[in-house]
C-alpha cells in the first residue's frame, strides 16, 4: 500500500499502481505494472520459477 509506505514507494520508484515485483536474491528480476489477467500473472510467475 503505497499511502502507508511512501518511502517504499520512493525507493522502488512505483509510478504505477497496481506493481507486482518479483525479487530473487533481494534484487528484482521482474515486475507488472497495470492490471493484468490471472493467466498474463500465472504465466509471469512459471516463468519465473
Amino acid at each position: 500500500n503505497t499511502d502507508e509506505n511512501p518511502e517504499i514507494a520512493g525507493k522502488y520508484r512505483i509510478m504505477g499502481i497496481p506493481t507486482l515485483m518479483f525479487f530473487k536474491g533481494g534484487k528484482i528480476v521482474d515486475q507488472v505494472v497495470g492490471a493484468a489477467s490471472k493467466s498474463q500473472l500465472k504465466t509471469k510467475v512459471d516463468s519465473l520459477l
